[in-house]
């Protein structure tokens, strides 16, 4: 059975980081893009990171550049987003998801196009 894995949610201050990671179980993703995405209340669920199978390409939402940081360890078969200098509205239950067909080596924006999901793990950011 595949499974994704999130975890490291919580409560953070503005400003403050948290660091979370999606480990998958029942098969191998490292030749797989990987991506992240959250989903506020009363919101669509919208792309916010994702990376290709080997780090080599990612692509950030244009609101997270420059704060959050998407990384691989294919030996562990973990996916990572490091949030720095987090915002209030970052503030969402986030989601690992794996591309499984079409060009699933490359990053992709579009939630659709991702076969895998993991169940989540909120995040909130206090003002």
């Amino acid at each position: 059975q595949v499974q994704l894995v999130e975890s490291g949610g919580g409560l953070v201050q503005a400003g403050g980081s948290l660091r979370l990671s999606c480990a998958a179980s029942g098969r191998t993703f490292s030749s797989n893009a990987m991506g992240w995405f959250r989903q506020a209340p009363g919101k669509e669920r919208e792309f916010v990171s994702a990376i290709s199978w080997n780090g080599g390409s990612t692509d950030y939402l244009d609101s997270v550049k420059g704060r959050f940081t998407i990384s691989r360890d294919n030996a562990k078969n973990t996916v990572y987003l490091q949030m720095n200098n987090m915002k209030p509205e970052d503030t969402a239950v986030y989601f690992c998801a794996a591309r499984i067909r079409g060009s699933n080596w490359s990053p992709s924006k579009d939630r659709y196009e991702y076969d895998y999901w993991g169940q989540g793990t909120q995040v909130t950011v206090s003002s």
